[in-house]
């Protein structure tokens, strides 16, 4: 069974080398781009590139605003300051998530609680989500207090897991009704739409990232979006030392952080932008290849879920138990072929352990099964 996988995965790709879990493609004006802004020599954080590339990541994703970040962790950190967390707090998250999550929650010094998520979208159980509030808290002066530890609980970060968009319009509801703030963590989604309307957008305020395997990329890269201008200009600010404009003197008015996205960054990121549709297109011609084969072989691929349009940025398999899991994995990455495991659940992590979590019986379910299989745009 695993040699037929990785001789049809060799024939998408037409290659019997090495074939990678996702790689860049840089098919357009990369080079053009990248040219053009060494020639200006604004190659650091002020240039034309990063102008442009905010508004037009804006108007992709339909929000009013964007501030690209130096990578998706920081675009999340800075999402999570500007949503008012605070050292002390606590924030809602899924427990299976790429660590990222959970670090920018306690870079603030909040604490993650890790909560179960939906079998069908891999993120953050809404039903989860409202059991444990009715069971664990109650609304006081405004603010939402976990009764277990005493501790406001500020935000919620659901994760749109391998692009497939969470059940967003449930979890906002539930949100808006415990007086918290909802932060999208869309890192993996651009994309990807709910209900026709694109990932990144429910909350008040979303990240995502253009780390070097996701859709566009340029090496790193990430980008803050909201409707909310005061929180845009604030954004701009902390990111870039919040450093009050002036002609030569150096005055900061808070500590911020030196998150900019150099120009040459963002010149990669224009260009990529351009080449976007027809990455989602090529994806998902690949992904219906992937749901016709493991349909004939009677094995689980990992769909769009229902109401959802994912831009299937990874695609996935569901195994039979966690022997199968690591027997395919060790055959695939001996044979040619990149695959890899979904991430552990976040509270066995050591740093994490004596975090506040549901059963999480969904999530250890899927953290013994998933594997992920190359999800490259193909050439």
């Amino acid at each position: 069974m695993y040699q037929n996988i990785a001789d049809f995965i060799q024939n998408l790709y037409k290659t019997k080398e090495f074939i990678p879990l996702h790689e860049p493609r840089f098919i357009g004006n990369e080079k053009k781009y990248l040219e053009e802004c060494i020639d200006s020599t604004f190659v650091s954080s002020v240039g034309k590139f990063v102008d442009q590339f905010e508004v037009e990541f804006a108007r992709t994703v339909g929000a009013k605003y964007a501030v690209a970040t130096v990578n998706g962790t920081a675009a999340l950190h800075v999402s999570l300051v500007l949503a008012g967390v605070e050292r002390g707090d606590e924030v809602i998250t899924q427990s299976l998530t790429f660590i990222a999550t959970a670090n920018a929650i306690t870079y603030i010094g909040a604490k993650p609680i890790f909560l179960d998520v939906d079998l069908e979208t891999m993120g953050l159980s809404s039903e989860a989500l409202k059991n444990f509030l009715e069971k664990h808290c109650v609304i006081s002066d405004g603010r939402c207090v976990n009764r277990s530890t005493g501790k406001t609980i500020k935000a919620c970060v659901p994760m749109h897991t391998f692009g497939h968009p969470c059940k967003i319009d449930a979890i906002k509801s539930i949100c808006d009704e415990w007086k918290i703030v909802l932060v999208e963590d869309a890192a993996e989604s651009l994309g990807s739409y709910y209900k026709n309307k694109h990932t990144g957008t429910f909350g008040k305020i979303a990240a995502f990232s253009f780390n070097g395997n996701k859709i566009i990329t340029s090496g790193g890269g990430g980008v803050i979006v909201t409707d909310d201008e005061i929180l845009a200009k604030r954004a701009k600010h902390i990111t870039t030392t919040a450093k009050i404009p002036h002609k030569w003197e150096y005055v900061h008015d808070m500590v911020g952080f030196n998150y900019r996205l150099p120009n040459l960054n963002a010149a990669l990121l224009v260009a990529q932008l351009e080449q976007l549709q027809g990455f989602l297109d090529n994806k998902r011609e690949l992904a219906n290849e992937y749901i016709q084969f493991f349909a004939s072989n009677n094995m689980q691929f990992i769909k769009e879920p229902q109401n959802a349009k994912s831009n299937y940025w990874l695609n996935a398999i569901l195994l039979d138990d966690l022997r199968q899991r690591d027997e395919f994995l060790e055959y695939t990455n001996s044979n040619g072929v990149m695959t890899r495991p979904v991430w552990q659940v976040m509270n066995k992590l050591v740093m994490f352990q004596d975090c506040q979590t549901d059963e999480l019986t969904n999530a250890k379910y899927l953290e013994d099964r998933v594997v992920n299989i190359p999800s490259s745009v193909r050439l």
